[in-house]
């Protein structure tokens, strides 16, 4: 049985790293902008803060449907129905642009709502031109990301790292050209990082394109050889499978962009201390988030393969290293947490909140990591639909009706940022727990079920 876990963790490594360095590379292009924004000034961070809130998550509500490619493919990939992947793949591009066209629509007149919310006129209007400039990014990356799960789910991890790391280096100078007016650009502020962005996400998008159509390791699935169009079953699949991936990933995120909108009504300074914590804790979460992505590949190919035991070894391997990673992710923060702030900011106000702030962070580190193991197993049998509904009991019922009570009123008077805190760390708890009582189930359910 040990030998098993092994096995796992091994898998389970030889995966994940590369997709901890592509998901390390995309919170780094945040970070970046973050740090730019931020030392531009209190407004610019304030108001990039706000249009991430949104634009982070809606995309990846619309991308979620994306995210059903990797273990769609990776089922496939372990029963070795080469053939059908390409063609998944060709049918699946259309609907990734589609989808992406509606998301550059909709952030091109986002001004028609965020004109309507109780947030600083000045960060509202830096946010409206933000998502104005980083609309046609997202379009990019939407399909960027259709070709990046199709390349994870056969365990081709390592193209997407390096191209998404190239990604990164090329963001920063294109940050600070934009940003401070360096080498004859417009000095544009926050919204230059939008202009970046956009830049970097069409780069990445074409380099992913022609790796994949001269790489011999695609080769076997042959996925430009011929036109597809595409079909209502296909479309049909990935939306059953996709929607509730996506409507669970706007669940989780609309608990941080609500925190983020209910702490904009505080001021200036709380906005910018909560975007520092949240970019920061989501910087360390990339590690337990790795393995759970790597988890959805590793179980889908062992269940393609019709294995279901190992499946349950691999699932379980999974829950271990996320704890493990997790934890060390508390203590690295609780013991660096003031020097990691004073990359963000210069504020002396905005620096003793963000300080005070990343102690709650390091303690959601570990139901964060636990719930996204069991996450990731879980789509890796498949199984989208019931987590869904347990992300929306967990935040929507627990984590933000609490959060939003302990910052307003508090049981002592209000609590300020430290209430929305104690809220998400009380939401994630509960999912964590949840999530791991699903995944038994589904388990059980397929060591009695033959899958071929």
């Amino acid at each position: 049985m040990i030998n098993k876990y092994i096995i796992e963790f091994k898998q389970l490594v030889k995966i994940g790293v590369p997709i901890f360095g592509s998901q390390l590379s995309y919170m780094l292009m945040g970070a970046t902008d973050t740090i730019i924004a931020g030392r531009a000034s209190s407004s610019d961070l304030a108001g990039l803060a706000v249009g991430n809130a949104f634009s982070t998550t809606i995309w990846m509500f619309v991308s979620g449907v994306i995210f059903s490619v990797t273990p769609i493919v990776a089922q496939l990939y372990g029963a070795k129905k080469f053939h059908e992947i390409g063609k998944k793949l060709r049918e699946i591009l259309w609907i990734a642009l589609a989808l992406g066209i509606f998301i550059g629509l909709l952030f091109m007149n986002m001004d028609l709502i965020l004109n309507l919310l109780p947030i600083d006129k000045n960060i509202t209007d830096i946010s409206i031109s933000y998502l104005k400039a980083v609309a046609l990014g997202f379009t990019f990356i939407t399909i960027f990301t259709c070709l990046r799960c199709y390349s994870e789910g056969m365990t081709l991890t390592i193209p997407v790292f390096c191209i998404a790391f190239i990604g990164m280096l090329i963001n920063i100078p294109l940050d600070l050209m934009f940003v401070y007016g360096w080498m004859g650009a417009p000095k544009l502020g926050g919204v230059g990082c939008g202009i970046a962005t956009s830049i970097v996400s069409f780069l990445m998008m074409i380099t992913l394109f022609i790796y994949i159509a001269i790489s011999k390791k695609y080769k076997k699935t042959k996925p430009f050889s011929e036109f597809s169009p595409p079909t209502v079953a296909t479309t049909r699949e990935v939306f059953k499978l996709g929607f509730p991936i996506g409507l669970g990933i706007f669940i989780e995120l609309s608990m941080f962009s609500g925190a983020a909108i209910i702490l904009g009504t505080l001021g200036e300074t709380i906005v910018a201390s909560h975007s520092i914590a949240i970019n920061i804790a989501s910087l360390f979460f990339m590690v337990p988030l790795s393995i759970g992505l790597a988890a959805a590949t590793r179980v889908g190919n062992l269940i393609g393969e019709n294995n279901p035991r190992q499946a349950k070894v691999a699932s379980y391997s999974t829950i271990y290293m996320c704890m493990l990673t997790a934890l060390l992710n508390s203590i690295v923060i609780l013991i660096f947490r003031e020097y990691i702030v004073g990359f963000y900011t210069v504020d002396p106000l905005v620096f003793d909140l963000a300080v005070s702030l990343l102690i709650f962070a390091a303690i959601f580190q570990l139901p964060d990591g636990i719930q996204m193991g069991a996450l990731g197993s879980l789509r890796g049998y498949k199984d989208t639909f019931i987590p869904m509904i347990l992300l929306f009991i967990s935040y929507w019922i627990f984590a933000m009706p609490m959060g939003y009570y302990l910052t307003k009123i508090g049981l002592n008077g209000p609590m300020g940022a430290a209430g929305m805190w104690y809220g998400m760390i009380i939401g994630l708890t509960i999912f964590s727990f949840l999530s791991i009582i699903r995944l038994n189930w589904i388990i059980k359910k397929f060591a009695r079920v033959k899958i071929y």
